[in-house]
């Protein structure tokens, strides 16, 4: 349902950004040469360090940002040819998209739902099954800034499945929240890949990967260095763990 070939984006960076990175080239790789391919039925992970290129993978997918190169294709349709038809089939989560503070999430619910052209009884239903079950009905009419960093969360969620996409893509879903609502999040993504749906998680927390993740794509100064299944990393690593497994691909990675 997803495959990406020879991913690369590069940025361009200002001055202030160069001094940041305390270097005198103007460039950045993001994400270089990537390729990978995910399906229906499983959770698939993306896994590495801040700044390895997991939060650029899924921008690109979710046609946010244009790749410098390669070809991205969400069932079937490239994401620079036929990003209408991409954004039909995905629904996106990342913590840097927020929901409107001033309305309520009653009203942010109806008004992505009419967006995505969603008819007004499938709309009542839509919304049924998910307040239900995140237990976001007791708070649907407060507006979003009165809401506690997971009912924020819970109802971003909420939003962005508003029309039940048949791939969903989620960048450090449980960023922040706390261990109940984490929880709730995971076992949802556990729903939706039983049901048949593609789920695409970036994360650099081990345990969460290594419990949720059927396949795990390891990302390293935005390149692939390894993937498969959990057993399969330990196995081509010898080790017990995903946290020790990854820290023998960094070392290869670095050369360490």
């Amino acid at each position: 349902m997803i495959e990406i070939k020879h991913l690369t984006k590069i940025y361009k960076l200002n001055k202030k950004q160069m001094a940041e990175s305390k270097t005198k080239n103007p460039y950045k790789t993001a994400v270089d040469d990537l390729c990978l391919t995910a399906k229906k039925g499983e959770i698939y992970g993306l896994l590495g360090p801040n700044g390895a290129g997991k939060t650029t993978t899924l921008r690109c997918i979710a046609t946010l940002i244009k790749p410098t190169k390669g070809e991205v294709f969400v069932d079937q349709h490239e994401v620079q040819k036929e990003p209408e038809k991409v954004r039909e089939s995905i629904g996106f989560l990342t913590s840097e998209i927020k929901l409107d503070e001033q309305f309520d999430v009653d009203y942010m619910f109806d008004f992505f739902g009419k967006l995505h052209n969603i008819s007004g009884e499938r709309l009542k239903k839509r919304k049924e099954e998910l307040f239900t079950y995140f237990g976001i009905k007791e708070f649907a009419h407060k507006k979003i800034k009165e809401l506690s960093t997971g009912m924020k969360q819970k109802a971003a969620i909420a939003v962005s499945l508003v029309h039940d996409p048949d791939i969903v893509i989620f960048d450090e879903p449980t960023n922040g929240l706390d261990i109940i609502t984490a929880r709730s999040v995971t076992d949802y993504l556990r729903k939706l890949r039983d049901d048949g749906k593609l789920v695409i998680v970036s994360t650099h927390i081990m345990s969460e990967a290594e419990k949720l993740c059927d396949r795990i794509g390891i990302i390293i100064d935005g390149q692939k260095v390894a993937e498969g299944t959990l057993r399969e990393l330990l196995e081509q690593t010898n080790t017990s763990d995903l946290e020790d497994a990854f820290f023998e691909f960094y070392s290869a990675r670095k050369g360490e």
